[in-house]
């Protein structure tokens, strides 16, 4: 064999095409991002700006499980609890304090971590079925408490949440720049020295433990960053609504956010986007259909996982040998 032969390595993807090497170019975020910015000269009325601001925030929910789920291979079914967590935070503050939203920030990134750490550092040594039973489990609970609390307003929610802005294009923008933040965070930390042990947790959990790292602290550190995530995301919730209740933050959240990581692509930040872009813009593009619109939705959604089982836009390895 020649000095320059290269040998694939088993199970290593095959060679991009030029279609998958434009798609993985830089300049295909910032398209995405001169879309984001130039869509409100195509329609800036407040439904299509809600909608839209909707979308911009279940990207930030999408990109912070992609950590979780994508990176780490961590089965999360309660990942809206983190989403409530930030988005009560916030408002708890914001109401009881008269303290402005931006304020309340670091306030909920402390709490969000503290959260992860609680749920995650007894249940992170389980795995696969038994994970995702337990996480579902943390969700219920957190739901369950907001609902029977005082300080939360128990079933009623709060009501008063200051908005970021008064205008809802600025805030669309605002929302826009700080989700690109947060996916460009993420897209960096999976490219970082922790997102390589997440992948190897991810492929073989006993092989990376073999290999030397240490997989529990490397998937509560995962769990700990997509808690953030939720968190801040929770709180453009709140400013977006001004009004939260925990009827905002059940089970079909979580499974809502954990369908758009796997349609897009788990582990690939654009397939993420995207997935997550389909499914929160999709039924509304529906509406007009009425009843039927929740079931066209479900057929595209089979059709789309029977003719690209690894997503819409899956992710690649590039390690060769």
């Amino acid at each position: 064999m020649t000095g320059t032969t290269k040998v694939r390595r088993v199970g290593a993807a095959k060679p991009p095409t030029r279609a998958s090497k434009l798609l993985q170019n830089r300049w295909a975020g910032i398209a995405g991002l001169l879309i984001a910015l130039l869509a409100p000269f195509v329609n800036a009325s407040g439904y299509a700006l809600s909608v839209m601001t909707s979308a911009a925030i279940f990207v930030m929910l999408a990109a912070g499980l992609n950590i979780v789920v994508g990176y780490c291979g961590l089965l999360d079914l309660g990942y809206v609890a983190f989403f409530a967590v930030g988005a009560y935070t916030s408002g708890v503050l914001s109401t009881r304090l008269d303290l402005p939203l931006l304020v309340t920030v670091p306030a909920v990134i402390v709490v969000t971590v503290i959260a992860g750490i609680i749920i995650g550092a007894p249940t992170l040594r389980l795995r696969s079925d038994y994970l995702a039973i337990v996480t579902l489990g943390f969700g219920e609970i957190i739901r369950i408490t907001a609902n029977n609390l005082d300080v939360t307003g128990g079933p009623s929610g709060i009501y008063g949440i200051p908005h970021l802005t008064d205008s809802p294009v600025v805030f669309y923008y605002v929302t826009v720049v700080i989700v690109s933040l947060a996916v460009l965070g993420a897209a960096r930390l999976g490219r970082s020295r922790l997102g390589r042990a997440w992948r190897f947790v991810r492929e073989d959990e006993d092989a990376a433990e073999a290999m030397g790292v240490h997989t529990y602290r490397v998937k509560l550190a995962a769990y700990i960053a997509g808690a953030v995530w939720g968190g801040l995301a929770g709180v453009l919730f709140a400013a977006q609504l001004s009004a939260i209740s925990p009827t905002s933050f059940t089970f079909l959240q979580s499974a809502l956010v954990l369908m758009a990581v796997v349609l897009g692509g788990m582990g690939s930040i654009p397939g993420v986007v995207i997935g997550a872009v389909v499914i929160s813009i999709l039924p509304e593009i529906l509406r007009d259909l009425a009843d039927y619109r929740f079931f066209i939705f479900g057929v595209l959604l089979i059709a789309v996982m029977i003719l690209r089982p690894q997503g819409l836009w899956p992710s690649r390895s590039k390690e060769v040998s």
